[in-house]
């Protein structure tokens, strides 16, 4: 009888757990808390024009102009943005302080294995910024012996040190490589001649020259592998309908043509794009 109520209570017991572990993995789902909260946390870096910058108070940009896009899939929701520093956003993820990041992360496999990363929203191949005038970098392998800048953590930071490599191993002289916390200090110290080129990817490069241009010109071609910016999300079970929700509304955006509409806004000219990420290799 003992073994009998034991087994019977244990069965009781075990009923009661799964029950509660269903109960709080419904509960656990980040979209649901979301539209119960009626707010979704978001963290971008708004220094980083035209896709996220603050004009008036306001973050802007075109990010920004997606998103108010997106949130029409979320009605009665509202959008709480921290602008933060670009060096803790994606730990800042991962620890779960916000819900989603939109700002522009730099696919790489190494991302996205740690994280969602979601449909493209912009071309991200690495480019070079000099000053006006400078005939000494017409070509990408011209900054061979310059002191070159971008941003630290970042992965422009990290193709400009492969590029760096390359270059030093096939009898280059060495780059002189300088970070910086956002591109604007890196822009800064070029027009100053503290550095002689900044690597960034094609936008923001193209964005630098539009508003300086009596200051700044595009070296091309374009360097290293075609690569894109994407949101990002944690890549979790709990996470997984938020990812879907936002992916499939960034697939509708650019499907429609308002992807383009919005690149020509910000931008000048349209970009192709896939409407999903290669596979991480």
């Amino acid at each position: 009888m003992k073994r009998t109520s034991t087994s019977t209570a244990l069965l009781i017991g075990t009923a009661f757990v799964a029950a509660l572990s269903t109960s709080t993995a419904r509960s656990a789902d980040l979209l649901e808390k979301i539209k119960s909260d009626k707010l979704l946390t978001v963290a971008t870096e708004a220094r980083f024009a035209p896709f996220e910058f603050v004009e008036d108070g306001k973050i802007v940009g075109y990010s920004a102009d997606i998103m108010a896009e997106v949130m029409k899939a979320l009605p009665n929701v509202g959008l709480k943005r921290l602008d933060l520093p670009w060096q803790g956003i994606l730990p800042g993820l991962a620890a779960g302080r916000f819900d989603y990041v939109v700002t522009s992360v730099t696919v790489t496999p190494e991302r996205m294995k740690a994280y969602h990363l979601s449909t493209p929203i912009a071309d991200a191949t690495m480019a070079i910024l000099k000053r006006k005038g400078d005939t000494a970098i017409t070509k990408p392998e011209e900054i061979s012996g310059k002191a070159v800048g971008s941003q630290a953590g970042s992965a422009q930071l990290a193709a400009l040190e492969t590029f760096a490599g390359k270059l030093k191993d096939g009898g280059k002289a060495a780059v002189t490589v300088s970070t910086y916390t956002d591109f604007s200090e890196a822009y800064a110290d070029l027009s100053a001649g503290r550095i002689e080129a900044v690597v960034n990817s094609l936008p923001g490069i193209l964005e630098a020259a539009r508003q300086r241009p009596d200051a700044f010109e595009v070296v091309l071609p374009t360097f290293g592998p075609k690569t894109y910016f994407a949101w990002a999300g944690r890549n979790d079970a709990d996470s997984a309908s938020l990812n879907a929700l936002i992916d499939a509304e960034l697939v509708k955006l650019n499907t429609s043509g308002k992807l383009a509409e919005l690149q020509k806004k910000w931008f000048g000219a349209p970009m192709e794009l896939p409407e999903a990420l290669p596979a991480a290799e």
